[in-house]
């Protein structure tokens, strides 16, 4: 296990993706993502992987995150159309995309940093940060914007199917999702060969349309929309919309 550095400061976004961003109080919180040019990622390509870990209890907290009242991805339109095409790219070749999260409401940004500054709640640590004391995870892998609020960008993996597509196994990066390490990073040499191998096929696919990934996160990528206002939103994720 590889000790853990001081992150450069110009890569301060980690493992719940941190950024500083405009905030935008324009939306009122009892609308629908879609009232914000959002779209649900299953209205475009039903039976998508999702994967929803906010929307419940297996992530780095422990509990259901503030706002993720129901497990649906929501993205821009664009770059939910831009990720549909990435996966019809990958079935050509028995692979799939497997999503963890997508846009993510500013209030759960919150949740983990109350989550963060609770130095007495370790519950996760073998799991998540086991190299790494707590009191290290603000403001290196925990800040308090994150770029999921803009709704532009996501994490997720990649799958293996079946020549039939009849089964479908996620592909080992080396690392889980969300894991506090300089081991998650997309070009970490302490993985094995195959394990980088995965996580350049996903980095290259997601690279076709456009997206960009996180260097210190072989999970998580963004695709900037270029007539998009840069902005953050904190609207809840519910089964009604």
């Amino acid at each position: 296990m590889h000790a853990i550095g001081k992150v450069p400061a110009m890569f301060v976004v980690a493992a719940c993706c941190a950024t500083t961003l405009p905030v935008s109080l324009a939306a009122d919180p009892a609308e629908a993502p879609a009232s914000v040019g959002m779209v649900d990622i299953r209205t475009l390509l039903a039976d998508i992987s999702l994967d929803m870990r906010y929307a419940g209890t297996d992530n780095f907290v422990g509990a259901r995150i503030d706002g993720y009242e129901a497990p649906r991805c929501y993205l821009l339109r664009a770059v939910a159309e831009a990720l549909v095409r990435v996966e019809q790219s990958l079935r050509a070749k028995q692979q799939r995309l497997h999503i963890f999260d997508c846009y993510r409401p500013r209030r759960a940004v919150a949740h983990f940093m109350r989550w963060a500054r609770d130095l007495q709640d370790q519950a996760t640590k073998a799991a998540y940060y086991p190299a790494l004391d707590k009191s290290a995870l603000v403001p290196d892998y925990i800040a308090e914007h994150s770029g999921h609020s803009r709704a532009d960008t996501l994490d997720l993996t990649l799958l293996q199917c079946a020549a039939d597509g009849s089964h479908c196994e996620s592909l080992d990066m080396g690392t889980p999702y969300d894991f506090f390490d300089p081991s998650a990073h997309t070009d970490s040499a302490s993985v094995s060969q195959s394990q980088h191998a995965h996580r350049h096929a996903l980095r290259a696919a997601m690279q076709a349309q456009g997206f960009r990934n996180y260097e210190l996160e072989w999970w998580h990528y963004s695709l900037p929309v270029a007539d998009a206002p840069v902005q953050s939103f904190d609207l809840p994720i519910r089964a009604e919309h």
